[in-house]
């Protein structure tokens, strides 16, 4: 970014240290307002792999102060998330914001949190944590549980290779349904393991086991039941939520449907008005088609939605 300091910068939650990259505008005699980018799930580095750069750049240009962050146990940071709950991340998401808001060249009331899919469910749960959250933004969130999301995903994956028959499909997805069973009895890796050999690693089940080992499978079961719609309820802020109409890896429809029936709910403040933007034809990642950037009109949305806020 011309003319602009990428600075790295670090900060801290409890025992665990975190690093990341701040960039402020050059913006002369007043404070800017700024975001705090959360990434998906994985080892998500500060840049959310090539995710996040494009977007800095547009919030930067359009004078947001932008700080993104490696994963515990990712990158420069320290920790584990494999070792963490979804709470911990959240937590994690509630230090940077800290961390930004202390910098001199921010306004701090106007700092809000954006997370991208995983990091959806983070920022919604960090938000409720705080009384002064101004706004905050989704992308690419599910509204459902992360194991109906995963068979969402799965069972597309499934569709699309064009396996032999339903018959394999429909065995897949049982072994799926049957790991996520044994994760609610808190089932031990190797008898996760024995479930899948007794099942002949059916065709297309690496899609969602392929990396699985030992610590990934404790945060799985941590994590699976996960439901955002306690979260949902408890904002106290504006909440815009980006989805595109091709993604693979959400329910959009679902989503959509909970995400509304939150903000319908009289448990849920005035305040937390809700905007949804469904870009169509773009993927998980807001992008269309064989593109490298994000879909025609997603970032000028997203500036404008954060001025307003």
């Amino acid at each position: 970014m011309e003319g602009v300091e990428l600075r790295d910068v670090t900060f801290v939650n409890g025992s665990v240290r975190l690093a990341g990259s701040l960039v402020v505008p050059q913006r002369a005699g007043s404070a800017c307002p700024g975001v705090v980018l959360v990434g998906g799930s994985g080892p998500t580095d500060r840049d959310n792999g090539t995710f996040f750069p494009p977007l800095r750049r547009h919030l930067v240009d359009a004078g947001i102060a932008v700080l993104s962050y490696d994963k515990r146990g990712v990158g420069e940071s320290s920790g584990d998330w494999r070792a963490a709950t979804l709470t911990d991340l959240a937590t994690d998401a509630v230090a940077a914001l800290g961390f930004l808001r202390s910098q001199p060249e921010v306004r701090s009331g106007t700092v809000g949190l954006f997370g991208h899919s995983e990091g959806g469910w983070v920022v919604l749960r960090a938000a409720t944590a705080r009384e002064d959250m101004p706004w905050v933004i989704t992308n690419s969130c599910p509204g459902t549980s992360p194991a109906v999301q995963e068979r969402y995903a799965l069972a597309r994956h499934l569709r699309e290779i064009r396996m032999d028959s339903q018959c394999d499909i429909d065995r897949t997805l049982d072994l799926y349904d049957g790991l996520i069973e044994a994760g609610r009895r808190d089932a031990d890796f190797a008898t996760a393991v024995q479930l899948v050999e007794d099942a002949g690693r059916p065709p297309g089940l690496a899609f969602y086991w392929g990396d699985v080992d030992d610590r990934l499978w404790g945060f799985l079961k941590r994590k699976q039941d996960h439901d955002p719609t306690g979260d949902l309820l408890g904002l106290r802020c504006p909440h815009l939520a980006f989805f595109g109409s091709e993604d693979r890896l959400v329910p959009v429809a679902d989503s959509l449907r909970v995400f509304g029936a939150s903000v319908c709910h009289a448990a849920r403040p005035r305040r937390a008005t809700l905007t949804v933007e469904v870009l169509p034809g773009a993927d998980h990642r807001l992008q269309l088609p064989n593109a490298t950037e994000p879909a025609p009109g997603y970032l000028d949305k997203l500036t404008r939605w954060i001025r307003r806020n």
